[in-house]
């Protein structure tokens, strides 16, 4: 898959308009200063559009009544836009100047805040209050997830899981778990998912060359690298990284061997296409029971970016 496999949308280059009001600085990135340029070789040329398709597309991608492959993601980023500021882009791309309602500050994505999420949930009074070992008596209620009686817990109901999330580009960054977590999913997957090896639509924003103009995550340099061990069989002899782990086909005891030598590429690796497979959406839910795990190592750094590459071996002897 090359890097610049993406499935775009005319509608891309409005991705993160939603969030610095009716400018199109954001927009740049993808489609030139002049909006010369088709979107990572994918969209149209912006500006050979007319305004009266220009203001067609986005409004259609509001109603929910235009686009294909990116219509759950282009409703979802256009949906806070009034006629006014659809207008104004519209204005600022066909006129080739400066819409009057852009901000002056839109030139750079805002700083991203990082949120907690574990905070409240890991109180010490919270986990004080929690702990059976530091009770004289305990009760059924206390006993199981479900904080009812042993005699109604066929009646009581999960809690509910809501994921509803802000549109990608105006949502809130999660900070990571412990060090080199996969990042969690802060915005809405609708429309996103499934992720097929043909159709991952998380490129557009989070590959490196994007990103930030996006105001998005840029995806590490281990997703760019194969770390698959070259395997042969060589005279009946299982052969991996040059050593011999096993006799006919038994591959043996391989724990001992250190990651493969990275091969770096030049594209996204085959093996890290499926983003869903590691990286979750955050559902807004109180967590039945505190957490009480204490991550090392978690700096200021660390809870927003990865440092995978360069700690591959670690731990490996």
């Amino acid at each position: 898959m090359k890097q610049m496999v993406k499935v775009i949308a005319v509608g891309s280059l409005l991705a993160a308009s939603a969030l610095y009001g009716a400018g199109t600085a954001a927009c740049k990135g993808c489609h030139g200063q002049s909006f010369e340029k088709k979107a990572m070789g994918k969209s149209k040329v912006v500006k050979d559009m007319s305004k009266a398709d220009i203001v067609a597309a986005l409004k259609g991608y509001k109603d929910g009544s235009y686009g294909g492959a990116m219509k759950g993601l282009m409703k979802g980023q256009v949906a806070a836009l009034s006629d006014a500021d659809i207008e104004a882009i519209a204005n600022e791309i066909a006129g080739g100047g400066s819409a009057a309602a852009a901000p002056a500050a839109a030139a750079a994505p805002a700083a991203a805040k990082i949120v907690n999420i574990n905070e409240g949930v890991n109180d010490p009074n919270r986990l004080a209050k929690e702990d059976l070992g530091n009770k004289k008596e305990v009760t059924e209620e206390a006993l199981g997830l479900r904080k009812v009686d042993l005699y109604s817990e066929d009646k009581a109901a999960p809690v509910a899981a809501d994921f509803d999330r802000p549109a990608p580009g105006a949502s809130t960054k999660f900070e990571r778990a412990y060090v080199n977590a996969p990042p969690m999913i802060p915005h809405s997957v609708e429309g996103l998912l499934p992720i097929t090896k043909d159709n991952n639509q998380c490129l557009g924003c989070h590959m490196p060359d994007q990103a930030k103009a996006m105001g998005a995550t840029p995806i590490p340099p281990s997703h760019f690298t194969n770390y698959r061990p070259e395997t042969v069989l060589k005279n009946g002899e299982l052969v991996k990284e040059g050593k011999v782990v096993g006799l006919k086909g038994d591959i043996g005891n391989v724990g001992d061997i250190k990651v493969a030598k990275a091969k770096k590429l030049n594209h996204l690796y085959q093996g890290r296409f499926n983003c869903s497979q590691c990286h979750a959406p955050q559902a807004k839910i109180d967590p039945l029971v505190g957490n009480t795990f204490q991550p090392d190592g978690l700096n200021d750094t660390l809870k927003a970016h990865s440092n995978l590459a360069d700690a591959m071996n670690e731990g490996v002897e």
